[in-house]
């Protein structure tokens, strides 16, 4: 699980933000995700994005994606810097079910906005800061060796699951709070093919509507029916990451050794 917290001014100029990795332990449905659980949670400075889906070079398409803090990136356990304080303050998420919420296919990827208000607190967030959950997206592959958008020692999970919320205690909504200081904070999970994972039960409890089988996403077309595809498109929705961009002199710290 990572947890990524920042804003477009800082990764275009500002100065880099420390990569924060954090042990999982069994019981902890904020951190526990299956063996890509075991990773561990890492804080960067990233901005919302979305794939033009052509694989065309991402800083051509949107120049905002020229920044040197980029995200994704791969989480190298070898470049970690052991730092025990970061399991001083442990992150906190209040969620509750959502039976209200919009499941929307843009033809990049599925979004699922919420009605019900869930937030997040805590961990390496602004000191009594709340963010409330407010959409959530899906990356896949469409064979199981890809998909998710960071990487954990170069090894891709077939999906990535991105919680986005936005800082409510300093802002009044998600447009006001998308490229401030402190404005957003994307929770990732990687997911794993398996049997249900106790610790994904935080999150799929509130999305009680969508069918957690990849499989059935592979299924999702990028278009609607009849419609005219461009040349050398099957139609076909998947491979919906960015590649990993370079850390440069960004830092990880970890809270485990």
């Amino acid at each position: 699980m990572s947890l990524a917290c920042g804003n477009e001014e800082e990764e275009e100029k500002g100065g880099p933000e420390d990569i924060i990795v954090s042990n999982c332990e069994d019981g902890d449905p904020t951190v526990e995700t299956g063996d890509a659980g075991r990773a561990g949670l890492g804080v960067e400075t990233i901005k919302r994005h979305v794939t033009d889906g052509t694989g065309v070079e991402w800083g051509l398409v949107f120049p905002d994606a020229n920044g040197e803090y980029q995200s994704p990136i791969n989480l190298n356990s070898r470049e970690a810097r052991y730092d025990p304080s970061l399991l001083d303050v442990r992150l906190s998420p209040n969620y509750v079910v959502c039976r209200d919420c919009e499941v929307t296919n843009d033809g990049h990827t599925i979004q699922v906005i919420l009605k019900s208000k869930s937030v997040l607190s805590g961990g390496p967030l602004p000191q009594g800061h709340e963010f409330e959950l407010y959409e959530v997206r899906f990356h896949w592959g469409r064979e199981n060796q890809r998909g998710s958008e960071h990487t954990v020692n170069f090894k891709a999970f077939p999906m990535e699951l991105h919680l986005i919320h936005w800082n409510s205690t300093l802002f009044g909504s998600i447009d006001e709070a998308v490229g401030k200081p402190q404005g957003i904070a994307i929770i990732a999970l990687f997911v794993q093919i398996g049997k249900e994972h106790v610790g994904l039960k935080a999150v799929t409890e509130i999305l009680q509507d969508i069918q957690y089988k990849i499989e059935e996403f592979r299924r999702l077309r990028t278009h609607v029916k009849g419609a005219e595809l461009v040349e050398g498109c099957d139609g076909i929705l998947g491979d919906n990451f960015r590649p990993t961009q370079p850390l440069s002199d960004r830092v990880i710290r970890a809270a485990f050794q």
